[in-house]
């Protein structure tokens, strides 16, 4: 089983944890609502986690332009 980070805003890869054995509660998984989860955590056929998240130059991007917020996907 692998972890992966995905930015949510610009689909870059943000990185990968490989065969680990971790709960829920050490990635904070736990503290998202349902609503959260099903947006940001998706599960594949091969037992791997791909997480929604975002990358450093989309956050700096959306706090200079706050406009951005209505935009699903920025590129830079």
């Amino acid at each position: 089983m692998a972890i992966h980070y995905h930015c949510r805003h610009c689909g870059i890869n943000i990185g990968s944890l490989d065969r680990l054995s971790v709960h829920s509660e050490s990635l904070g998984l736990h503290k998202l609502t349902e609503e959260e989860r099903q947006e940001m955590v998706s599960y594949a056929g091969n037992g791997d986690i791909n997480i929604k998240t975002i990358c450093e130059d989309c956050q700096e991007a959306l706090e200079r332009n706050p406009d951005f917020h209505q935009h699903d996907y920025l590129i830079h």
